[in-house]
This record gives C-alpha cells, sequence and structure tokens, in this order.
C-alpha cells in the first residue's frame, strides 16, 4: 500500500514512530522506544466507530530515520511484520506500507483481508 501525504518525510516519519505524535491521530497513551531493540506499545480507548479499547504491543525491528521503520504487533495472531518506507517527493513524502506474517488460519484469514482494505483489526 502506498499513500502520498504532504509533509516532509522527518515529519511523517516521527507520526508513526512518537508517542505524543501517534496520540495525536491514531492512539491514546502509545509508548514507543523506537530504535532496534526498542519496544512500542499501542493503546486505543474508545477509538474509532466501534469505540474499541484495545493494547498491543511488539519490538521495533529496523528504525533508519527519516526512511524505513520496521515493527511486530498483533501478538494475539502471532505476529505479524509492518514495514514503512518513507520516500521524498518534490512535493511531500511518499509511505509504502506493507504488512505480512498473517497466519493461514481461518483466524487470520479476516484479519488480512482487513489490513488490506485499510480496516480496523480488533
Amino acid at each position: 500500500m502506498a499513500t502520498f501525504v504532504r509533509a516532509p518525510r522527518e515529519r511523517v516519519y516521527d507520526a508513526l514512530t512518537r508517542a505524543e505524535e501517534l496520540d495525536a491521530w491514531f492512539t491514546t497513551g502509545a509508548e514507543v522506544d523506537a530504535r532496534p531493540g526498542g519496544e512500542m506499545t499501542w493503546r486505543w480507548v474508545d477509538w474509532g466507530p466501534d469505540r474499541v479499547t484495545a493494547e498491543d504491543r511488539g519490538p521495533v525491528l529496523e528504525a533508519s530515520r527519516p526512511s524505513r521503520f520496521v515493527f511486530r504487533w498483533q501478538a494475539g495472531l502471532g505476529g505479524t511484520t509492518v514495514e514503512v518506507d518513507f520516500e521524498e517527493h518534490p512535493e511531500g513524502t511518499v509511505v509504502r506500507l506493507r504488512e505480512h506474517g498473517y497466519p493461514d488460519s481461518p483466524e487470520g484469514w479476516p484479519a488480512s483481508a482487513s489490513a488490506r482494505r485499510g480496516g480496523a483489526r480488533r
């Protein structure tokens, strides 16, 4: 999946890798140690139309500001890996996201399909 953001790579990278930035648009009370071997914790309270309250965590695998960030999450499914690449563009940043590692099982199929549509995983 790729999307274009009208902001510099550093700003877009920080929006995903700093707790206060994540909390501004996606989470409630995130914790981020954005270095290889660090850990991320995502928390949602009454999030989205379904008003989801949940928590997930996982290790940071790669962190190369402002070009690449890789982490694992979704422990309930055995863990998936999310690779995010931030490509410079004259008018902003192209963000390329790839998530893989969903189990080939009745539990993994709906989560994988939802992720491809950009839906919530909870």
